[in-house]
């Protein structure tokens, strides 16, 4: 048996720890406009000494997932709004306002993820709960519809304090649910997310898991 899913969407919010109100609100940040790199939707994004934010490497301190963006062409004098950013090497940005990001940027936030590779069965996969995981392939995605392609490193799943997210549960998702396949998903969070106020600095995330 294999899955539906065969390839990742990046992280897609789903609710809150503690099941708090869930109503997928953003913050408004802002992207440099000369910044070229691609930022896709559902990828992790960092802040930056400039005040802007970047993609993910992996060692900052995560500050949320990207939703969208927003700017105001300089060909057309109007205000677009898109799902992820293409660069800006890739778009007509009127640099007289700023590029707004979207960012789901709460600590708390769960999100679903699918995974790269096989965990052989649900049991399996059960014991990575509460554990802690890198993300695979990351900052890449698909310029046809702004998602992001990123999955979650099953085999990277430790108790290592530096790893991308914490997984806090298992996704049965009919179709999905065969765990010797890619394509079965996990509830995860950001491990060390920036907004927590104390974890700032490469390498200093949250806790190890169990």
């Amino acid at each position: 048996m294999s899955n539906i899913l065969t390839g990742g969407y990046g992280l897609r919010p789903i609710g809150k720890t503690g099941g708090n109100p869930n109503n997928n609100a953003t913050t408004m940040y802002e992207i440099a406009s000369n910044y070229t790199t691609a930022i896709y939707n559902g990828g992790i994004v960092c802040p930056a000494s400039s005040g802007t934010i970047i993609i993910s490497d992996q060692a900052i301190a995560p500050l949320g997932v990207l939703g969208g963006v927003e700017y105001v062409d300089s060909v057309s004098g109007k205000t677009t709004h898109l799902n992820y950013w293409p660069g800006s090497n890739a778009v007509s940005v009127d640099t007289n306002h700023p590029v707004k990001a979207y960012v789901y940027d709460d600590p708390m936030q769960l999100y679903v993820v699918a995974a790269d590779g096989s965990n052989t069965d649900r049991a399996t996969a059960l014991a990575d709960v509460f554990i802690n995981c890198d993300m695979a392939s990351v900052n890449n995605g698909s310029t046809n519809t702004g998602q992001s392609s990123d999955m979650l490193d099953i085999s990277s799943a430790a108790t290592t304090n530096t790893l991308d997210v914490r997984i806090v549960g298992l996704y049965d998702e009919a179709g999905n649910t065969d765990y010797s396949a890619l394509g079965h998903q996990y509830i995860v969070r950001l491990n060390g997310a920036f907004n927590t106020g104390t974890t700032i600095a490469v390498g200093t995330y949250a806790t190890t898991g169990i």
